[in-house]
């Protein structure tokens, strides 16, 4: 599970085996959980996180967006998504 960054209560991250997938971002603060794409910045799913803190997070994966594919390509070893 490679965290790409942390700020605050969130950990964002992404699962080793889920290359298959296009670019996305996994975000956890204690046992809430929600997946954003990032190409766009889009929210995938969400386990408990209410819609305002979804507000929050979906303005923090847009502003973190390079870094967070960047992460996501190195580790796979992606040149062009």
């Amino acid at each position: 599970m490679p965290v790409i960054l942390r700020i605050g209560p969130y950990t964002f991250f992404f699962f080793s085996l889920e290359n298959n997938e296009p670019p996305h971002i996994h975000v956890k603060r204690d046992q809430d959980l929600a997946k954003f794409w990032l190409t766009p910045v889009s929210l995938a799913s969400n386990r408990y996180f209410p819609l305002h803190e979804l507000t929050r997070i979906r303005i923090l994966v847009q502003e973190n967006r390079e870094l967070l594919l960047k992460g996501w390509n190195d580790y796979f070893n992606r040149t062009n998504d």
